[in-house]
């Protein structure tokens, strides 16, 4: 790892375990064993590692979207295979789902807006493969978009109770959330 991924882990780990205010940039320091000075030659300020994580997160989690999507035509495949993804990332990235819903409101402009716009496309992402699925006749739902905030937050839940070594391994968990999410849209129960 780099330093300037050691200082982002260490972050990341902070601003998940006591948050973001919180967290100072001595902590980070002290967590790599750095002094300030030295910090400030890979970073900014405190600001720009949240929006770093921040807007990696949103940016990693549309291009998973956009591979998912992209080997199929079929509504129910392309739906069942974002929400895959979209589980798969929480299970994997918990830190980065948590600080990342907790955390926007510590975030100042132009970052905000700039995750804000992320976030927005992405949920359009999924209302979209919804919205085609019923335009297909493969979906029935009586919202559009509430099926989509629905399967949204499935999948931003699993980051705050999955673990490794649970009752699921994590290829049974994506597999059952796909299920849940084409219910929630509405799709017809396979045979």
């Amino acid at each position: 790892m780099s330093r300037s991924e050691d200082i982002r882990a260490a972050a990341l780990e902070l601003f998940t375990r006591r948050g973001y205010e919180t967290t100072t940039m001595s902590d980070i320091g002290d967590a790599v064993g750095m002094r300030g000075p030295s910090l400030y030659k890979h970073v900014a300020s405190k600001q720009d590692l949240l929006a770093g994580i921040m807007l990696g997160t949103m940016r990693n989690l549309l291009a998973l979207h956009r591979a998912a999507i992209a080997t199929a035509e079929d509504p129910v495949a392309r739906l069942r295979r974002a929400t895959e993804a979209h589980v798969r990332f929480h299970a994997r990235h918990r830190m980065e789902a948590f600080v990342g819903n907790r955390e926007i409101r510590s975030l100042s402009e132009p970052h905000r807006t700039d995750v804000l716009a992320l976030r927005a496309e992405y949920e359009t992402g999924f209302r979209d493969l919804i919205a085609a699925g019923v335009t297909a006749g493969a979906f029935r739902v009586p919202s559009v978009r509430l099926a989509s905030y629905a399967i949204l937050d499935l999948g931003m839940g699993v980051a705050a109770w999955y673990r490794e070594d649970g009752e699921l391994d994590e290829d049974t968990l994506v597999w059952y959330y796909g299920d849940l999410a084409l219910r929630l849209a509405g799709a017809d129960p396979a045979p």
